[in-house]
């Protein structure tokens, strides 16, 4: 009788393919052959073409096997951010060189792409070398009761929500507040991680969607894109097999999220006057009932909405470098003077806290905006909310180009090392680490492109400090709440 080694065993077992940065890598390249082809019919064909292969260009780059799984999010959004202004040229059939925000636009265009290559050799050089984590880190959270990471998640959302309130109450304690209530994106990210890896626990996972997306639109939280984030990078996390059962329900999940935007983009302006009572507020003034009565109002009359106007609304929104662009514009015909400003301004806001300096200005993305592309600040709002340049865009006017490609080399250098200090805790599982690091991409970058320098290296300060203390004095005891309650208790069926 012959015997068969298990070395033997597994290498003549059928490979199932997988949902990791390899598939997603591979994904981008087959897109960027689709988007070659299509690159003939589209007013720039060259920028067209190109844009469509950087997505695959920097995953090949920064696509270590240990790097966190957030860092996919963080390039792959911004890369959206500056390849829907290619969509949106074809749709009104003008080249990007002549589009309404300026001649820069096409400038912005290739200079953004360029910045999205260069924080990936960031991500690579900061990420090379590092080590995986051992087998019974990585798969440590598989124990855990996905009853239990859902109790841990509501308990997180009751917290997110005291922050925000205490944000009101003591605004000099805003960032320390944000990062705290990030402590959400670590929870739901666990549970979501943990009921994909085991199949169990379905229910929750189900029941934590529909909380996010219910409080992202009541305006209590303000987003219900982000659990669709999470869900997405549990998913890659946990490498779930590829299957016609995984394949349609990333396609509920995608269709879900654009019906959702277009729904919101269509209703968004006549939902904020009905909430703010048509004061020029950020904050509501509605009971929270009655505004979720008036948005269901607003979806059972969704029959009467042009979806075309609207998914042509968001996609404008959405395609952010005309904002570079009339910025490019502007300050190519007339040099603002003071070199180095922006970078200038931002650390000296981020060095001195208001808790410590109440007599701080607010930060004004408005007025840096209108000084920056000289324009009235009055003219400068989309719907009521205002419009920020962004750190490529601030970089490009202290530096030009290529030089801005130095600022976000350095700024690529602090976000990748942030990551990689949390991603080496030695006492955190394998999963809380990747979590922390989602809430650390999402609190500094969840933005994309619109992420002004101050608040940029605010939010990647702030956080690290907060998390610091919160990795070894907090997330150890729910761990072992975990961890007890798993040795106690049997795993309950989905």
């Amino acid at each position: 009788m012959v015997t068969i080694s298990p070395a033997l065993r597994a290498r003549a077992a059928p490979r199932r393919m997988t949902l990791d940065v390899g598939f997603i890598r591979r994904t981008f390249f087959i897109l960027g052959l689709l988007l070659l082809l299509i690159s003939p019919f589209a007013p720039d064909p060259l920028a067209f073409a190109v844009g469509g292969f950087v997505p695959w260009v920097v995953l090949s780059i920064a696509g270590l096997p240990f790097i966190p799984v957030a860092a996919i999010f963080y390039f792959v959004w911004q890369w959206c951010q500056v390849f829907a202004q290619a969509l949106l040229s074809i749709i009104d059939g003008q080249s990007m060189s002549t589009a309404s925000f300026g001649g820069g636009v096409m400038s912005a265009y290739w200079y953004s792409l360029a910045s999205l290559v260069v924080l990936a050799c960031a991500f690579r050089l900061v990420f090379s070398g590092m080590r995986g984590p051992s087998p019974v880190e990585e798969v440590a959270h598989l124990e855990w009761r996905p009853l239990d990471l859902f109790f841990l998640y509501c308990g997180t959302l009751v917290l997110a929500v005291a922050c925000t309130y205490a944000t009101r109450l003591i605004p000099g304690l805003s960032q320390q507040f944000e990062a705290v209530s990030r402590l959400k994106i670590v929870a739901e990210f666990l549970l979501f991680v943990t009921v994909l890896g085991t199949g169990r626990g379905n229910k929750f996972l189900l029941a934590a969607v529909v909380v996010e997306i219910v409080i992202g639109f009541s305006g209590l939280l303000s987003d219900f894109r982000g659990v669709f984030v999470y869900l997405a990078m549990a998913a890659i996390a946990a490498r779930i097999v590829l299957s016609v059962t995984s394949i349609v329900g990333g396609v509920v999940w995608f269709s879900l999220l654009l019906a959702l935007g277009l729904f919101w983009t269509a209703v968004k302006a006549e939902y904020r006057e009905y909430a703010t009572e048509g004061e020029e507020t950020q904050h509501f003034s509605i009971p929270i009932e009655d505004r979720l009565a008036y948005l269901g109002n607003l979806a059972l009359a969704s029959g009467s909405i042009d979806w075309g106007d609207a998914a042509y609304a968001m996609l404008n929104r959405f395609a952010y470098i005309d904002i570079f662009g009339s910025v490019i514009t502007y300050q190519d015909a007339t040099k603002e003077g003071a070199p180095m400003r922006q970078w200038q301004e931002a650390l000296g806001h981020v060095f001195k806290p208001r808790f410590f300096f109440p007599d701080k200005a607010d930060l004004s993305d408005t007025a840096t905006y209108a000084r920056l592309a000289g324009i009235d600040p009055a003219l400068v709002l989309r719907g009521t909310t205002s419009i920020s340049v962004g750190y490529m865009g601030e970089n490009y006017v202290d530096l030009g180009f290529p030089g801005m490609l130095a600022g976000i080399f350095v700024l690529g250098l602090m976000l990748a090392s942030s990551l990689r200090y949390f991603m080496r805790v030695r006492f955190l599982p394998w999963m809380v680490k990747q979590g922390i690091a989602l809430a650390f991409v999402y609190n500094v970058a969840g933005v994309g492109l619109e992420a002004s320098l101050p608040k940029l290296f605010g939010s990647i300060i702030m956080f690290f400090l907060v998390y610091l203390l919160l990795a070894k004095f907090v997330l150890p005891i729910g761990l072992q709440w975990l961890h007890a309650r798993a040795s106690t208790e049997p795993a309950q069926a989905s």
